[in-house]
């Protein structure tokens, strides 16, 4: 397939370190992408949805919409048992406009103030491609058990990865190499069943 040909896929995130992330997901898929850095004008789609999923499937119908090209959206977030699942489809606005430095102690102290004393947790994380008349195309969910640290370790990932140990290590995401991340994170396991759909459908 040559360059002219290429389909236009838009990630649709102005998270710097989910693109980052994504972009190295699907470095095997023959498209060109774009995200929303790159549609400076384009309205931001309201997450009004209950569940990942449904998030999900506003953000990549709205954006595929207004950029009328492809696009991929995720939702994710983390779910804490001892929390009642929070903060859940509420974990990029937990805690109010306040940096993630502080949404982590907030889990931290409220689960110390908790009668529930399970440190069980998990990544959850949704990902839809929609077409641009706002047909959803494929969708996809990947989840990652684990547990909370006592305390942030590490400076890699971003978002509440500090504080997430997954099953069968003793690392937080935020220490944990990428090649590590790329095999067992949320998002690296529904970015795979993603994945197979986009190769079937860029090599019509």
């Amino acid at each position: 397939m040559n360059e002219m040909n290429k389909p236009k896929i838009l990630i649709a995130t102005g998270n710097a370190g989910k693109v980052r992330e994504l972009h190295e997901l699907f470095r095997g898929v023959p498209a060109e992408f774009a995200s929303l850095t790159d549609f400076p004008h384009i309205a931001e789609v309201p997450e009004t949805g209950s569940t990942f999923t449904e998030n999900a499937s506003l953000k990549a119908v709205g954006y595929a919409r207004q950029a009328g090209m492809l696009a991929l959206a995720d939702d994710s977030g983390l779910v804490v048992d001892a929390l009642d699942g929070e903060p859940g489809v509420l974990s990029a606005r937990f805690g109010g406009d306040v940096g993630f430095d502080q949404k982590m102690q907030l889990i931290l102290t409220r689960m110390a103030a908790s009668i529930e004393h399970r440190r069980t947790a998990r990544f959850v994380c949704s990902m839809v491609v929609a077409d641009p008349s706002g047909s959803i195309l494929t969708a996809a969910e990947g989840i990652c058990e684990g547990r909370i640290a006592d305390a942030p370790r590490g400076r890699g990932g971003f978002g509440y990865d500090p504080i997430f140990v997954p099953d069968g290590h003793q690392h937080t995401f935020g220490e944990l190499p990428d090649e590590i991340k790329a095999e067992i994170s949320h998002r690296a396991l529904a970015g795979a069943k993603i994945m197979r759909y986009l190769l079937a459908f860029t090599a019509v």
